[in-house]
């Protein structure tokens, strides 16, 4: 999750700090974490992934995103129908769609609406894609992508986020994402290769093994620099004839840690 976030020499942009681990929601149910608000059980998927409860803020949230330059028709519809008041703390509600970042569970934040926004428009996804997703946290950028790509398998170090996002994206009927509880920067060699790859935490250098799991024609968006400072937002296009970078953004996330968290 990032902490803030902005275009190379231009203002910062307010984020939030990295989400976890996680994996395909498998329909266990878990016990709902502590702090963090289950969704309202929906009946059908519109209503459970739209939310009518805050039409101004959504206004401005909405404009706010248009506004700081996110033009891609289908990511603005996508933010606008997923509730983002259901994947934030019960006390901050209120605030759900101001775009700045919110603190979640285990120290983490969820993102500000436009880094989610910015990531997700700069995948380019379709309906057809597999897509990974590194540090899950609440689940909302997760939710985000369930609605634009086939399969999303997201990967939490902590436990508690883990089973809470799988319960809230579970009720939100987001059925084509799995949560998997695991190492982000150590996953298994039988997972993958993905169409797209996004990263929600601050590597020092991107781990070979995870562009390895990029298919040809594949994008991956991750925060690339110092753990104590700014990171590059970079995205990485995997061609016939290699790998292609690009530097997007200036941007400030929690650190990526390895290992699964022994507690929480």
């Amino acid at each position: 999750m990032a902490i803030e976030a902005r275009p190379l020499q231009a203002n910062l942009w307010s984020n939030t700090p990295s989400e976890g681990y996680h994996g395909f929601l498998g329909r266990n149910r878990i016990l709902a974490t502590r702090g963090l608000a289950p969704p309202d059980d929906p009946r059908q998927h519109k209503q459970a992934m739209t939310s009518h409860q805050h039409p101004p803020e959504k206004m401005m949230f909405q404009l706010a995103l248009r506004r700081r330059g996110i033009s891609d028709q289908v990511v603005l519809r996508t933010m606008e129908e997923v509730p983002r008041e259901q994947f934030v703390d019960v006390a901050d509600r209120d605030v759900a769609y101001r775009d700045s970042a919110l603190p979640i569970a285990c120290g983490q934040t969820i993102s500000q609406p436009f880094v989610v926004a910015y990531m997700t428009e700069q995948l380019q996804l379709r309906k057809t894609h597999r897509v990974l997703e590194i540090g899950t946290g609440s689940g909302y950028q997760a939710a985000v992508l369930s609605r634009l790509a086939g399969q999303v398998l997201t990967v939490e170090r902590y436990r508690m986020l883990a089973d809470a996002a799988r319960i809230r994206l579970e009720k939100l009927n987001c059925h084509n994402v799995e949560v998997m509880l695991g190492d982000g920067l150590n996953l298994p060699a039988n997972i993958g290769p993905f169409d797209r790859i996004i990263v929600t935490a601050a590597m020092e250098q991107l781990p070979e093994n995870l562009v390895e799991r990029l298919e040809v024609g594949g994008i991956l968006i991750a925060p690339v620099g110092p753990h104590q400072g700014v990171q590059t937002l970079i995205r990485l296009s995997r061609t016939e004839a290699g790998i292609e970078r690009k530097e997007l953004v200036e941007v400030r996330f929690v650190p990526a840690l390895p290992g699964v968290a022994r507690e929480l």
